[in-house]
């Protein structure tokens, strides 16, 4: 359920709509959602995609523009919202998921691009989206449209992923790109130990201040208990939560922060046995 490409042709609708809910923090994986819409070898129209999106309690939208200006200030409309938008770009081949308006860039997820996370400009992302269809007595004339499906929860959701360019600049690099595949892990750890920051989170602090007073701590006990561990790799671990938790506005509250040591100290210590592996404990030597 991370980000990653998709497997074929076909499975972009899918794809796009796990994107989407990935931003309200709703994780679904694609073929749970394949099954929902009815996606075939022919690939998944907008009916079936808001068919699917119900399955998980929100409602895709249909707005259609002629003009490219008013269909821009739409898009940024719900994008400042915190909606992303679905959208069926490349002669309404692809399916895509735009998530952030910023500085006049926009980020969208493209399951079909080798990093998903891609950067456009504004006439890029015009000439993507815009359909062509000529008119049926003048071929001559040519209308342009464009159909956005914005991505409604119908209730209150938990949180939302706040996309930045320098969040998409980072998961676009290669070297993150495995980061990237694990996303949805991350969040889901996330989610379990950290509370999203709202008006009532005064006595609460973020992932980066909790790893600032931590991490050290938590680090040497965990090479006390296993030992023979990659230390960078184990603040690698730590450093990809932070990120994450920014992403999603995760605080943990002050009330949590001992139970805090304890679930990363043991997330961190599966991570370890699972990566490193880990001989018997607490188990006596049988007599050779």
């Amino acid at each position: 359920m991370g980000i990653y490409r998709q497997p074929n042709k076909w499975q972009c609708g899918p794809f796009a709509l796990k994107h989407g809910l990935l931003v309200h923090g709703i994780l679904a994986p694609e073929w749970a959602i394949s099954k929902a819409a009815g996606t075939t070898r022919h690939g998944t129209d907008e009916r079936r995609l808001t068919k699917a999106a119900a399955r998980y309690g929100c409602d895709l939208l249909m707005i259609r523009k002629m003009d490219p200006a008013r269909a821009r200030r739409e898009l940024v409309s719900y994008l400042r919202k915190g909606i992303p938008c679905l959208l069926c770009i490349d002669q309404w081949d692809h399916w895509v998921t735009v998530v952030k308006e910023e500085k006049g860039r926009f980020i969208l997820l493209d399951s079909n691009d080798p990093a998903v996370l891609v950067i456009a400009s504004w006439p890029q992302l015009k000439r993507l989206w815009a359909y062509r269809e000529a008119d049926e007595y003048d071929r001559e004339m040519v209308y342009h449209l464009y159909d956005l499906h914005p991505l409604v929860p119908r209730g209150r959701v938990r949180t939302r992923a706040k996309f930045s360019l320098e969040l998409a600049r980072f998961l676009r690099h290669k070297a993150n790109r495995e980061f990237a595949q694990l996303w949805d892990e991350y969040v889901n750890d996330l989610l379990a130990i950290c509370r999203p920051r709202s008006s009532q989170s005064t006595r609460s602090i973020s992932l980066g201040e909790f790893l600032r007073r931590h991490q050290s701590m938590i680090l040497e006990q965990l090479d006390f208990w296993h030992g023979d561990v990659n230390p960078s790799a184990a603040r690698r671990v730590l450093d990809r939560m932070h990120v994450v938790a920014d992403a999603y506005g995760l605080v943990i509250p002050i009330d949590d922060e001992k139970r805090t040591i304890a679930a990363v100290g043991i997330i961190l210590g599966l991570w370890a046995a699972a990566e490193y592996g880990v001989g018997p404990i607490y188990r006596p030597q049988l007599a050779r």
